[in-house]
């Protein structure tokens, strides 16, 4: 093998290893972009640190959405000016609904400043129900909590991949 043969296999090889992976042919990904708004829940709640949440999604995803949080662990970053660390990082597993009745259940976590009510969180979609049985796909929300009146509002933006 030539030495000009032996470089466009490695090119070859580099350019395979490197490209990234292309959706399976069958998946029909779609951006997705929308409003939210949920409550605290205590009936039923099997949160270990006692929060879940309940409300409704609509835009490019429409139904009810579900919210329990598994863990909630402080920053560990107190400041001169902020003594007490009042970001928290969480996690846990949320579930939306779809109007069709579809199930697509996904991991949650992010940051939530208990001060101040802003939190931002993402949501990792892994299979489903129905027409989402394999489901995958990531939301970003961002939005406030009010602990006054016990509720999450906000938007979210991603894509969702159905087979």
């Amino acid at each position: 093998m030539t030495k000009l043969n032996v470089g466009l296999v490695v090119l070859a090889f580099g350019v395979a290893v490197g490209a990234p992976t292309p959706a399976r042919a069958q998946d029909q990904c779609k951006p997705v972009v929308g409003s939210f708004e949920a409550h605290l829940v205590f009936d039923g709640c099997t949160s270990p640190v006692g929060l879940c949440t309940a409300g409704r999604v609509w835009g490019g995803l429409q139904g009810t959405y579900q919210f329990v949080m598994s863990d909630l662990t402080a920053s560990g970053r107190p400041t001169a000016a902020q003594p007490l660390a009042t970001i928290m990082f969480f996690g846990g597993d949320s579930k939306v609904t779809l109007k069709s009745g579809d199930l697509l259940p996904g991991e949650d976590t992010g940051a939530i400043d208990l001060a101040r009510g802003g939190f931002a969180s993402l949501i990792t979609f892994h299979g489903g129900t129905g027409a989402a049985a394999n489901a995958s796909g990531q939301i970003r929300l961002r939005g406030e909590y009010d602990p006054v009146a016990g509720t999450t509002s906000g938007d979210y933006i991603g894509s969702i991949c159905m087979p």
